[in-house]
């Protein structure tokens, strides 16, 4: 029979009692204290081990009236790699127990026991929490212990250190439990949760601040690892000092201003647009009706035609033939069939013809259904894991409606100039026909197309960005940027460009590459070797393509052609290349191809989908700049309204970039680690820096395809024929 004393003893607030127990006796502390209906307190109890090697742990239980709270000392915590954490020092908050009457005394009772038949001295302390209740705009500091969380009734909450912090009720306040019920988030230095009235119908909740056992949960570094699987480790000075701030929510003329400035912004545009439109039709309708006069009194001569090799669709002499593209009715079987003869190494599948130049290029309606499919094939599982939320708010997803709504607008605008050309080629207008760059507004519409599809993922991963869903922000990036360089190619090479499915294919290659690289690219060195040889190689028969203009082919014999060319050409007679402005810029894109995959291949960066998304913007901006060049090199001029775009596009990228490089979040490094990098809110008190640059990017895409668009208008009074190729 084993026969346990107890002992019942009426304790005070704010008093230390030093007491020792063993398994022979049970200590029973009462309390009473005044519970307010109208008023919340707080009840801290305090426990302190003062037995170095205590045989058994003390279980302590507190019994409410309607609760029960039991922990033990030592408190054991588990950490990762399941290590183990002693701590002799504990604390613990109390509910306050619900009551209907103004005020009422209540009592609880704290019993303490232990199975060690050895004497276990400890300390014990229960006091008023002074500052319970946390006070709307003032801050409050304390400290906190991984085995002394602190709790206060209190919505938005600034806290200033790695811990969890949740807003619940009953409370779990260990780092194992603290995550069962509430929101809950980790953070290092600061961060902020916004309560929302609705979840909370009592108008009140608590706020939990628990110290991690290890920093590796915040990203932290990983100390050391236990000799044994069961020893116990020193926890180390686990203190952590905090600030807590209550401020009011915005309301909602916040965010009733926040959509009208929206959309005011990106409406504007749309009314500029109207406005410029009315006077290019205008002017329109005068240039091509005073060069309608001109060309009707142009006649084709019947003979040999002396072409430039540097003109359109020019590839050395046509005999007894009209010059290409002279008259309206004209047949171009005969050029056709030319072009295939003087071609034998062309695969006439896969590049449009000269006869083909006036269809357009249906890119839009293969492409992006293909690539909203495969990005849609996610775990939906993902979204709903919180831990995973790095930084989630309103205003990131609202400020992507500019890419919506500007690539609407810029649909309409090619619309509109689709119908004036079909329009114009119904009334047989000699200029429609005969004159400027032919026109195929296929890719345009992709393009549009495209720049709507990301503002409508961007703003799917801002719902919870993470190093997975990052693809879904960077892969229209891609296809934008992929549209734009076949846009600038085609503009000079109808007859050769590339047909949809090739660019069908080659961008798809670069959606598969760019889920490789997420999944296995971190760290990975074999998966930077293959890509890296995979992009010097793509680059070099790229630059091949292009300097041929697709007058070769890839086959067994290659090895043996390219030996013969190196001995005819350098060996046998140094001469320098035919075309040398095709040679420069090839010459200058292999650098920075190569360079780019040096690079990769060196430092393997984590941020793969952006690396790629960087090898994109190189090879555009490399191209514009050659083409920009070489029109103004072939005497060429860019007109008022396209300079206007350059230099406006030009100077809102610049502040983008400005606004972009900010870095207020990165899914690179855990949640607490990328909650370092929020700040305020700066236009409106509703949009961050990154709002802005989802504003001024989306400005200046805009501005770039209207750049596209436009930079070829003084072409459209001048005869195809003597439209320089480059």
């Amino acid at each position: 029979c084993v026969c346990v004393v107890v002992i019942q003893r009426d304790a005070q607030f704010d008093v230390t009692y030093d007491d020792t127990v063993t398994s022979d006796n049970q200590t029973i502390y009462s309390y009473n204290h005044t519970v307010s209906r109208n008023k919340t307190e707080g009840v801290r109890v305090s426990v302190e081990l003062l037995s170095e090697s205590a045989q058994s742990p003390v279980l302590f239980v507190v019994r409410q009236k309607q609760a029960v709270l039991s922990f033990q000392v030592p408190l054991i915590l588990r950490g990762l790699y399941q290590r183990k954490y002693q701590y002799t020092q504990v604390g613990r908050t109390l509910c306050q127990p619900p009551t209907k009457a103004l005020a009422e005394t209540q009592f609880f009772y704290l019993d303490v026991s232990t199975l060690s038949s050895a004497g276990v001295h400890y300390q014990l302390r229960v006091s008023r929490v002074d500052s319970f209740t946390l006070q709307t705009d003032k801050k409050f500091s304390f400290n906190a212990t991984p085995s002394q969380p602190q709790r206060r009734s209190g919505v938005r909450v600034v806290i200033s250190v790695c811990v969890s912090r949740s807003v619940q009720c009953p409370v779990y306040e260990l780092d194992n439990n603290v995550a069962f019920i509430g929101m809950y988030q980790t953070m290092t230095t600061t961060a902020a949760i916004t309560v929302q009235r609705k979840d909370f119908p009592s108008n009140s909740f608590y706020v939990v601040v628990v110290v991690k056992t290890e920093d590796e949960a915040c990203g932290g570094p990983l100390r050391f690892y236990p000799l044994l699987p069961d020893q116990l480790l020193d926890p180390g000075n686990r203190s952590k000092t905090l600030d807590v701030i209550v401020s009011p929510a915005i309301n909602s003329e916040v965010y009733v201003m926040g959509m009208l400035f929206c959309l005011g912004i990106f409406m504007s545009f749309y009314l500029l647009t109207f406005l410029v439109a009315c006077v290019e039709n205008k002017r329109y309708g005068t240039v091509f009706e005073d060069a309608s006069i001109g060309l009707t009194h142009r006649v084709c001569v019947s003979g040999k035609a002396s072409v430039s090799p540097y003109e359109y669709g020019s590839f050395g002499e046509f005999s007894d033939q009209c010059c290409v593209f002279c008259v309206l009715d004209r047949s171009l079987e005969s050029v056709a069939r030319s072009r295939q003869e003087s071609l034998s190494s062309v695969e006439e599948d896969d590049y449009d013809t000269l006869a083909d130049i006036d269809s357009d290029k249906n890119i839009v309606r293969t492409k992006k259904f293909l690539c909203v499919s495969d990005l849609a094939r996610k775990d939906k599982r993902i979204l709903s894991k919180k831990y995973q939320i790095y930084f989630c708010s309103f205003n990131n997803i609202l400020s992507n409606l500019g890419y919506v709504l500007l690539g609407l607008l810029f649909l309409l605008i090619i619309l509109q100039r689709d119908i004036l050309h079909n329009r114009a080629l119904e009334r047989n207008e000699s200029t429609a026909v005969e004159c400027g760059i032919p026109k195929h507004f296929g890719l345009y519409y992709a393009m549009g197309t495209a720049l709507m599809m990301e503002g409508l993922l961007s703003a799917c991963y801002h719902v919870c960005p993470n190093y997975t869903n990052f693809q879904f922000d960077t892969s229209f990036m891609y296809m934008i940027a992929g549209l734009c360089m076949l846009k600038l190619y085609q503009k000079r090479h109808p007859d050769i460009n590339a047909s949809a499915y090739s660019a069908y294919a080659c961008l798809a290659a670069v959606i598969f590459f760019s889920v490789l690289g997420v999944v296995f690219g971190k760290g990975n060195t074999a998966f930077w070797i293959v890509f890296s040889v995979i992009h010097i190689l793509a680059t070099l028969l790229l630059s091949t393509q292009l300097y041929y203009m697709g007058r070769w082919r890839l086959n067994s014999g290659i090895l043996r052609r390219m030996l013969n060319v190196i001995y005819t050409d350098c060996i046998r007679q140094c001469s320098g290349p035919m075309y040398i402005d095709r040679m420069v810029l090839l010459v200058m894109g292999n650098i920075v191809n190569w360079s780019l995959a040096a690079y990769g291949l060196i430092k393997r960066p984590n941020d793969f989908a952006s690396y790629l998304l960087a090898i994109a913007i190189c090879n555009l901006l490399l191209y514009f700049t050659f083409y920009i060049i070489m029109k103004l090199r072939s005497g060429e001029r860019i007109q008022c309204l396209a300079l206007v775009c350059i230099l406006f596009t030009a100077v809102v990228w610049g502040f983008a970039l400005f606004f972009f490089l900010q870095g207020l979040s990165t899914w690179q490094k855990t949640p607490a680690e990328s909650r370092e990098h929020n700040r305020e809110c700066i236009l409106l008190s509703f949009f961050d820096d990154h709002d802005i640059w989802h504003f001024l990017s989306s400005i200046a895409m805009f501005g770039s395809f209207l750049v596209l668009l436009t930079m070829d208008d003084d072409l459209d009074t001048v005869q195809r024929d003597k439209i320089y190729v480059f």
